[in-house]
């Protein structure tokens, strides 16, 4: 490991990256350096540009990975090499201006009972159920579940931050179903190979794709389309913005608001969450 690597990964553990965030800043570095077979501390502001530009005309990468390696490459520079500024220009292809395809109440529910596996199924259903983030659905350790409070715990979500998300009654009782068949000790969800590790966010990737394909569900999307209905679907049931916000764990309500391009009617406003999993028609054992 070189002494740079070394210490863009200790400034990172500084600051409490995720591990995600530590491989996509550091593999942005590599390329980097491998582009040009020599240290990013030799470069100046031309060689970063053409880089950027090889990345956006030769490997056509899109806005959103350009814009990652951006990130990284400028925490390098700023927080790693200590220059005062990183004032490179640096053009990025535009960030597509388009709302996604929303997964309608009646497909969640076609997607989840397309699952036979019993374990893959509540897997799916906490997905929704509480609109959490892939890394942290495969994260939900069996502690986090405070069935007294209705009440799950999401320990260390984007940006380092817990958040508590409300477990509705008919999830609730699935889970409650699911643990008297599968009685796990730590993970919610563990590996099938070791249990001792949660399942991985590819399997749970897979999982979706393929009760996706069963099901006959062409709209594009991955496993995070779950996370858009959630917020969508509890939008439409009334739900307050800044009270989804939390839900989400955004940092920004603008990022909460974008989900009201789904929902241009806006429901009365209960002023709680509602009960997603009722109604879906899937079985829980």
């Amino acid at each position: 490991m070189t002494p740079l690597r070394q210490q863009m990964i200790e400034a990172m553990q500084q600051r409490g990256f995720s591990e995600r965030t530590h491989e996509s800043y550091l593999r942005a570095v590599r390329e980097l350096a491998r582009y040009y077979g020599r240290s990013p501390s030799q470069l100046g502001s031309a060689e970063i540009q053409t880089f950027f530009k090889h990345l956006a005309v030769e490997r056509r990468l899109s806005s959103s990975s350009c814009r990652v390696y951006l990130h990284g490459i400028r925490f390098l520079y700023l927080n790693v090499l200590h220059r005062d500024e990183f004032e490179t220009p640096v053009a990025v292809p535009k960030r597509e201006q388009k709302i996604p395809e929303l997964l309608t109440r009646s497909e969640v529910g076609r997607l989840i009972g397309a699952i036979e596996n019993p374990k893959h199924r509540m897997l799916m259903m906490v997905c929704y159920g509480c609109g959490l983030r892939v890394s942290e659905l495969v994260s939900v350790r069996v502690r986090h579940i405070d069935g007294e409070r209705k009440l799950l715990r999401v320990e260390q979500g984007k940006g380092a931050k817990d958040r508590l998300v409300t477990l509705s009654p008919s999830l609730l009782d699935a889970l409650r179903q699911y643990w008297n068949v599968f009685r796990p000790r730590d993970w919610l969800f563990p590996n099938s190979q070791r249990p001792d590790k949660p399942i991985d966010v590819t399997t749970a990737q897979r999982v979706f794709q393929a009760a996706k394909r069963k099901s006959g569900i062409t709209k594009e999307g991955g496993i995070h389309s779950l996370r858009h209905a959630y917020a969508t679907h509890q939008l439409e049931s009334g739900l307050p913005v800044h009270q989804l916000q939390r839900l989400l764990g955004h940092g920004n309500l603008q990022s909460t608001m974008r989900y009201i391009h789904w929902v241009p009617g806006m429901g009365g406003g209960t002023g709680r969450d509602a009960d997603l999993i009722e109604g879906l028609g899937v079985r829980h054992g």
